[in-house]
């Protein structure tokens, strides 16, 4: 057995060249195959780094240790860092509802007298916020009305003062009314006779009253003329025809100077025509002088 196994050990460790049949080039001995180096393998432990030959990175073999390696530095991606400003959004608003409800906590906690007499100074504090409410109205409303009552009497005022002047002759009148005019060829119209036409035309309710270019009023006096004849008024020489321009209710002045014995007929009897024109709208605008009072004054109320 021994004997055997000699020579094939020995055919193993130098192998013959062996030439195939009918060939004369000596074939090359063929070498042995290389046998490849054992390679350690990578543990789990180790990266992957270390297959690639770079050198390995020892890991920690603590747990915490290694939780920290793996968290530092951090690696902060779009996602996360919306997600954490929500997150801190949402403890932000939880943090102030509970800081609002703590302020009212401090009332739940109140005794019951304590809340009484709370509820009973808002009460109190209500009820004089309305009665300064009300006087506040009541000042407004006062300050609107004595406006408008200002207002109102300085209308008035004016009104009555138009008034006054068309009474007094300082102010010019228009409206309906009738111009009656006096033809005297004869001369027989005296100042006597327009006297009492005028009389007659104020009775019959004649407001304003215009006797050729003189303004009546209340003050109006009629004279004769004696030197070339015909009739002063106030002063003034007023000459035929005579023509009053009265502002007045028609209907009441033409009856009132056709009456039977009137003026109309009065004037007749002495050669002189009367002539009445209704108009619809007539304008007095001589105007009388005002005269200072010498002795009347406004008595006192």
């Amino acid at each position: 057995m021994s004997g055997e196994k000699e020579p094939r050990e020995r055919d193993e460790e130098q192998p013959e060249s062996v030439e195939p049949a009918g060939s004369t080039e000596p074939v090359a001995p063929v070498e042995p195959a290389a046998v490849a180096e054992p390679v350690e393998s990578v543990g789990p432990e180790e990266p992957v780094a270390a297959a690639a030959g770079r050198e390995p990175v020892e890991l920690p073999s603590d747990g915490r240790t290694r939780l920290k390696a793996a968290m530092w530095p951090p690696r902060v991606s779009r996602g996360q860092l919306v997600v954490a400003l929500l997150l801190f959004a949402l403890g932000l608003a939880l943090a102030i509802q509970v800081r609002s409800t703590n302020d009212h906590s401090e009332l739940r906690g109140a005794r019951q007298e304590d809340l009484v007499r709370i509820l009973d100074e808002l009460d109190g504090k209500q009820q004089r916020l309305q009665s300064e409410k009300t006087q506040l109205e009541q000042s407004l409303a006062q300050l609107e009305n004595s406006s408008n009552q200002a207002k109102e009497a300085q209308e008035q005022t004016r009104k009555k003062a138009a008034e006054l002047g068309v009474l007094a002759g300082t102010e010019k009148a228009t409206g309906p009314g009738i111009v009656l005019t006096i033809d005297d060829p004869q001369g027989q119209v005296k100042a006597d006779m327009l006297l009492d036409t005028l009389q007659e035309l104020r009775a019959a309710g004649a407001e304003a009253i215009q006797i050729n270019d003189v303004r009546v009023v209340a003050g109006t006096y009629f004279t004769d003329n004696s030197s070339g004849g015909g009739v002063q008024i106030d002063g003034k020489s007023v000459s035929q025809p005579f023509r009053f321009t009265v502002v007045g209710n028609p209907q009441d002045l033409t009856p009132a100077l056709n009456i039977p014995g009137g003026v109309v007929r009065s004037l007749e009897n002495h050669q002189a025509r009367a002539t009445i024109v209704q108009q619809q709208k007539v304008l007095v605008d001589a105007l009388a002088a005002p005269k200072p009072l010498q002795y009347g004054k406004p008595a006192a109320k």
